[in-house]
């Protein structure tokens, strides 16, 4: 089943916290967009300078595939790094833009992720 693309930002219907902390995903011509949703919990943070990560559209199917599995860790260009530290909070970054997320935040965009809420479908 083929679904419109949704635009604007969005988050996993696991995110249990309200969408106060969580993995917002958005699909903006040929990119898809990641940030954090804490960011703009404090107000000190300006809205305009949130750090984004823009990943091509045609690599966000690997991406998807390695955030739900950490065995296949993608080392491709375009494609960010996922970092699991010990404790379980999940680090992904590119050249210029560093993300933290939470154990909990991570697990509910997995999850996310393997129901197909952050697919992207020819509109």
């Amino acid at each position: 089943m083929t679904t419109p693309i949704r635009h604007g930002w969005r988050k996993s219907t696991f995110s249990n916290n309200g969408g106060a902390s969580c993995v917002e995903v958005n699909f903006i011509g040929n990119q898809a967009l990641v940030r954090d949703s804490k960011y703009l919990r404090d107000p000190a943070n300006d809205p305009n300078d949130q750090p984004v990560l823009s990943i091509r559209a045609d690599m966000w199917p690997t991406f998807c595939r390695s955030s739900a599995n950490p065995t296949i860790r993608s080392e491709m260009a375009g494609v960010p790094q996922i970092t699991v530290r010990e404790d379980g909070w999940v680090r992904v970054s590119d050249s210029a833009v560093e993300l933290v997320f939470t154990p909990d935040e991570w697990k509910a965009f997995i999850q996310g992720v393997l129901a197909g809420e952050f697919e992207r479908a020819a509109a």
